[in-house]
């Protein structure tokens, strides 16, 4: 470690992405009371889709995991993907049957983004597929700007307010690929499920999916 590294850990010491504890040289970016305390799915988080095969989630929507990716998306915390990738990569792996050929991700329309500052499940899907020795590549475009999902209610409403709101980037990427596409949260699967249709549409052979977290 460089002098410079020393001077920066010393003024800046690293946090939890969760709880905000000063971490130990041997954390991996939470603490060890989050390790034990975390509301991990232990891979009862699956979900199943009609147009994806199934979502995993390392982690529950609630607690410290909800303040922290909320930071993550609208407090410029870009830099928790580091971390959330790890959590990300060993659910993956943990669920060999998801067996993809590619990674992507869901993303944000180029409004939302400018807004943002960055697209949260495009950072979260890179790390993510570094972390798995890969790649990830962009399969879908959100070409129109919609309400916000947090703030509708049933998965009607929100499946009615994503409707046709996604197309396929490059039909020649998807074209008879199993597709492993990557979001920040999952709560009904509305907008899995609109992304999966496009790219089942596009020519995917089928989709599966992984989120950092899922609602309850």
């Amino acid at each position: 470690m460089g002098i410079i590294s020393v001077i920066l850990d010393l003024l800046f010491p690293p946090k939890c992405v969760f709880c905000g504890r000063v971490l130990q040289k041997s954390d991996d970016g939470w603490c060890d009371k989050c390790t034990e305390d975390l509301p991990f799915s232990n891979n009862s988080g699956r979900q199943d889709g009609e147009n994806f095969d199934f979502c995993v989630s390392p982690l529950y929507y609630t607690g410290v995991v909800r303040k922290s990716i909320l930071r993550y998306k609208f407090g410029g915390a870009s830099q928790y993907a580091e971390t959330y990738s790890k959590l990300m990569a060993e659910c993956i792996k943990d669920n060999p049957e998801l067996n993809y050929d590619l990674i992507s991700w869901i993303p944000l329309s180029s409004k939302r983004e400018r807004k943002r500052g960055y697209d949260q499940a495009m950072i979260l899907a890179l790390a993510t597929a570094l972390e798995l020795d890969d790649v990830a590549v962009e399969t879908l475009k959100k070409h129109r700007d919609v309400r916000a999902q947090s703030e509708l209610g049933d998965r009607a409403q929100r499946s009615e307010n994503i409707e046709g709101a996604y197309i396929a980037s490059d039909p020649e990427i998807i074209e008879g690929k199993r597709i492993l596409l990557i979001d920040d949260i999952v709560t009904t699967c509305s907008t899995l499920e609109e992304c999966a249709g496009v790219l089942i549409k596009a020519g995917a052979k089928d989709v599966v999916c992984a989120s950092l977290a899922r609602s309850g």
